[in-house]
């Protein structure tokens, strides 16, 4: 094939990064850290970053968020860099975005942090009910930015309405202007999309009590994004997800079996990886997939060892968990990646910050079955006491609690089958229904 008759492909946009420093932004990790983070970020999405600014503020500019000054300095950056789009590491408001689009051009892309992730999330997800979720998040993001700019929105994504929801543009009112008819198409997609969502929660969780009454217990993997969630989830399931050296690699919950050195068997559940400053608006969006978090029996930390911000990345994802009421449940950390270590090494010092740490290489295979025993001796050498009285109809129940637990009492009434004993604490929300007030010792008489 002659050289000129190859396939080319498109260059990649050049973006420029901007970071602010102020009192009101998060401080999870260093400004430079969080800009590192962001250009990770960018690179994913298809980006090339060409340049990075910065500015520290006593307060943000209620107009541009950052000074005047330093407005015309960005767009002399732009300029001299051919820059095509500008990404600010934080979530602009709509008048800070409507303000420094007027200040640099309507021709230059103007992203927010928010803006990029959900851009990389609509690359990555790949089924109807990630794409879901994606799309109710952007529409979201984009409703109270509106403009003209952003007029025809519905049509150009081909969303919901396309696929049989409300339909194409309604017809407009006497004096109604195109952006009002604009944000209320949008508004339309977003009550569609959310009652298809409602139908997912309820299929989903339809499923998890299936599983429930399988009795076998539910270990979610969480962790910050890239730190190896899908990679340790191959290599204990061979599932075979996806998995990369980039942010946001996989979206889409996996759920697998895994045998515990014990004979014990669990469900191994990958989710969508954390991030500081993790948009509200995606936390509501992805909240029946975060459920599977919620529902979980444990949670298997899953941390990037070889990071130098590995703890600012395992407190995100805790204060990501605390906000969303996340109840409390057994723990496992996986120190991953001690492969990166240089140079290599079975302990770290890292070890003594997390609850029921083991150092491992899911990608090398290492420490694999020593993180197996960590999960069974934390799910069921926890055994905590429950008196329960079962209806006689709940027989697979019954053989549970035999099978499970360690039954010291039971009686049968005619009511159903009263049974005192000592059971898993992954269990307990399985029989709480049931639960009967412990026995209280007889009360003596008095002499």
């Amino acid at each position: 094939m002659p050289r000129s008759a190859l396939p080319t492909r498109a260059p990649r946009q050049r973006a420029f990064l901007f970071g602010v420093d102020h009192k009101d932004s998060p401080a999870l990790l260093s400004l430079d850290d969080s800009l590192a983070e962001l250009a990770r970020l960018a690179q994913t999405a298809g980006l090339e970053v060409v340049g990075q600014d910065t500015q520290r503020l006593s307060r943000p500019d209620p107009n541009t968020l950052i000074g005047s000054g330093k407005v015309i300095e960005l767009q002399r950056w732009v300029e001299e860099l051919r820059a095509e789009v500008v990404i600010f590491d934080e979530e602009l408001s709509p008048r800070h975005l409507r303000e420094l689009q007027e200040a640099l051009g309507e021709e230059l892309q103007l992203l927010d942090r928010t803006a990029l992730i959900l851009d990389i999330f609509a690359q990555h997800a790949h089924t109807r009910e990630g794409a879901l979720q994606v799309e109710l998040a952007q529409y979201e993001y984009r409703l109270p930015r509106l403009t003209r700019a952003w007029t025809h929105l519905a049509r150009q994504a081909g969303g919901a309405a396309g696929r049989g929801g409300t339909g194409g543009v309604g017809l407009r009112g006497p004096g109604e202007t195109q952006l009002e008819v604009d944000r209320r198409e949008v508004s339309h997609h977003i009550t569609h999309l959310k009652r298809e969502l409602e139908k997912v929660r309820a299929h989903r969780s339809r499923y998890r009590a299936q599983r429930r009454r399988s009795g076998t217990p539910v270990v979610a993997l969480v962790g910050y994004t890239n730190a190896g969630k899908s990679t340790l989830l191959n290599a204990l399931t061979h599932a075979g997800v996806y998995t990369a050296d980039q942010l946001f690699a996989t979206l889409d919950p996996t759920t697998r079996r895994v045998r515990l050195p014990g004979g014990h068997h669990v469900l191994l559940t990958d989710t969508v990886g954390f991030i500081q400053k993790l948009p509200t608006s995606l936390v509501a969006a992805f909240r029946a997939t975060l459920e599977e978090i919620a529902e979980a029996d444990m949670l298997l930390h899953v941390v990037d060892l070889a990071h130098p911000n590995a703890l600012e990345q395992a407190q995100a994802v805790h204060e990501t968990l605390t906000s969303l009421d996340i109840p409390e449940v057994p723990m496992v950390t996986a120190l991953n990646k001690a492969d990166a270590l240089d140079p290599p090494r079975p302990d770290t010092p890292l070890s003594q910050h997390f609850e029921s740490a083991v150092v491992i290489s899911a990608l090398r295979g290492q420490g694999l079955e020593q993180l197996l025993a960590a999960i069974e001796r934390r799910l069921f050498e926890a055994m905590l006491p429950l008196r329960v009285r079962l209806p006689h109809e709940k027989g697979k129940l019954i053989s549970l609690y035999h099978e499970q637990g360690v039954v010291e009492s039971i009686s049968h009434q005619t009511s159903g089958v009263i049974i005192g004993g000592r059971l898993p604490g992954y269990l307990l929300a399985t029989f709480r229904p049931y639960e009967l007030a412990p026995r209280r010792p007889a009360r003596r008489s008095a002499a």
